[in-house]
């Protein structure tokens, strides 16, 4: 970091900020979704329940994931309810979950009936810690639902070797990493089924929607009669799928793209103390939806997290707070393997970098990381 940088500089406090364009607009302009749109317009299946896009947006899925069972819905977070249902795990079963993660999956469970059992995530990480899934456990667990968080992967392979040997369902929670792959295999194809979010910021994105895709015609089935109400209680509609299909088709070049962007990044803040070391490996090829950083209250003894992260955003960068976690939760509402101390050490101290500036140009990236330099120096 430049000596240059002075705590006066900052946006914040009145000065001029580094990016004073703000973040990049997402969805940005894209020609090809235009097209898709004009397109979908022109033969009428815009407005129809059943069409040419959603078939479309199946067989690019199928061709790109490597599997066969593809269903549409409405969100990813009705998607993880969907594998779960799919899974056969129903009212009065326990599934294991992370005690960091998104909030609407512990909804899921809960919206079938079934309890969450949390267990923590691996020290100074994200992703929960397979050592201690043993202790989670019970007569009643059906399932375990597995999250790719924040750029770091959990460990599939060991994950289901372990689920195998106890007849444990693996919902494996690709939102966040459509893209990626482990050991060659796309994220999301690892478990019993694999969910994906089309929400507003994701990578792909369509407003709103989602996908559960799976091995098992037998979970593919499940999922179709419980969405059949009548009609498609959860769908994801004809416009919502016109959009996703050359989004999908672009995803492997955006994604190389965006790990660039991520490298490049992370670099330049390498040593302000706000990168985390985790494990990785060259077989492991994540996808970035939201990029951490971790404040150091005993570093940046000036700022809280909050404070931080609004100093960042005065700089016209799109920085946010990670999730709450689930350390809180009363025990009417699930059951905990001890105190997930480094759950709470993640909701505590995650900040988190949202994904399209990762597309944006090498000096673009520069300026963002120059804003976040600039905030750890006048926060220490």
């Amino acid at each position: 970091m430049s000596d240059a940088i002075q705590p006066s500089s900052l946006a914040i406090d009145g000065g001029v900020a580094t990016v004073p364009e703000g973040p990049p607009r997402w969805p940005g302009d894209d020609p090809e979704v235009l097209a898709a749109l004009e397109a979908a317009y022109r033969d009428g299946s815009w407005g129809r329940y059943d069409g040419p896009n959603a078939a479309a947006l199946v067989a690019v899925m199928r061709e790109l994931l490597g599997i066969e069972q593809v269903s549409l819905c409405c969100s990813g977070t009705v998607a993880v309810e969907l594998a779960l249902r799919g899974l056969a795990v129903t009212a009065g079963d326990e599934v294991i979950l992370a005690g960091y993660d998104f909030p609407g999956n512990f909804r899921a469970i809960t919206a079938i009936g079934a309890l969450p059992v949390l267990v923590d995530v691996v020290a100074g990480g994200v992703t929960i810690d397979v050592d201690q899934l043993d202790a989670a456990v019970s007569d009643k667990t059906r399932a375990i639902v597995v999250s790719h968080l924040h750029g770091q992967l959990a460990p599939m392979e060991r994950i289901m070797v372990w689920a195998r040997e106890r007849g444990i369902a693996v919902v494996e929670d690709a939102c966040q990493v459509p893209g990626g792959s482990l050991d060659g295999k796309p994220l999301g194809t690892w478990g019993d089924a694999g969910t994906f979010s089309f929400g507003g910021s994701k990578l792909l994105t369509s407003g709103r929607g989602g996908a559960v895709v799976t091995p098992s015609a037998q979970v593919q089935q499940r999922i179709k009669i419980h969405c059949q109400q009548g009609n498609h209680a959860y769908p994801l509609s004809e416009l919502q799928a016109a959009v996703l299909v050359p989004q999908w088709r672009k995803l492997p070049a955006r994604h190389e793209q965006r790990r660039q962007g991520v490298q490049r990044l992370l670099q330049r803040l390498h040593d302000t103390g706000l990168v985390q070391p985790h494990e990785t490996s060259e077989s492991q090829d994540p996808a970035y939806y939201k990029v951490a950083l971790w404040h150091d209250p005993a570093v940046l003894t000036k700022r809280t997290r909050d404070a931080f992260v609004a100093a960042v955003e005065a700089e016209g960068v799109a920085i946010g707070a990670g999730f709450r976690g689930f350390a809180a939760r009363g025990a009417s509402r699930c059951r905990k393997v001890g105190e997930l101390p480094h759950s709470c050490f993640a909701a505590e101290r995650v900040m988190l970098v949202h994904h399209p500036v990762l597309l944006e140009a090498a000096e673009t990236i520069d300026r963002v990381a120059t804003a976040i330099e600039k905030v750890a120096r006048a926060s220490r």
